[in-house]
């Protein structure tokens, strides 16, 4: 299973439920990788996207403790456990875990393989996603070359969990 997420300095991936920045080539890589596969989502998320409405070309899976929560277009599971049995219906390399930060940190084991856009910058921010670096059990198996947006530096790193 894979995870795609976008970080800065102090692996921070948001402020206020949004991203800290925009970067439309990250935007791009996010849609390359996601597109035509099954992307995983909690609630908060899903709410941030435009009109609130699930990704299209995407099998999109809501992970929400909400009873009563429905999302046209989309499966919405209530529990880990419950998310686990619905994924079993797919390849798991076709499956990325989006965000936000508590889904990041209940799937972050079930994971093998990492795409982190890493951003050469410190935000304020309320949202993190756990320090792979500093994780034993992670290793970086490739990184583009440094980009920039703007003023922005930033490059896409795969990151493996050692076998």
């Amino acid at each position: 299973m894979n995870l795609i997420v976008a970080v800065d300095n102090h692996w921070a991936i948001g402020s206020k439920n949004q991203l800290l920045v925009r970067i439309p080539n990250d935007h791009k890589h996010f849609r390359e990788e996601t597109t035509g596969k099954v992307v995983v989502l909690g609630r908060k998320t899903l709410e941030t996207f435009p009109q609130g409405l699930p990704l299209k070309n995407r099998t999109n899976i809501i992970l929400s403790t909400r009873p009563d929560y429905q999302v046209k277009d989309a499966i919405v599971v209530h529990s880990v456990e419950e998310l686990l049995k619905e994924l079993e219906n797919y390849p798991k390399e076709s499956v990325y875990i989006i965000g936000g930060e508590s889904v990041y940190r209940q799937m972050l084991p079930y994971c093998d393989v990492a795409h982190v856009t890493r951003i050469d910058r410190e935000y304020q921010a309320d949202a993190y996603f756990p320090n792979l670096d500093q994780d034993p059990e992670w290793e970086v198996t490739a990184t583009s070359d440094e980009q920039t947006y703007f003023d922005i530096a930033y490059s896409f790193v795969k990151y493996e969990r050692k076998k």
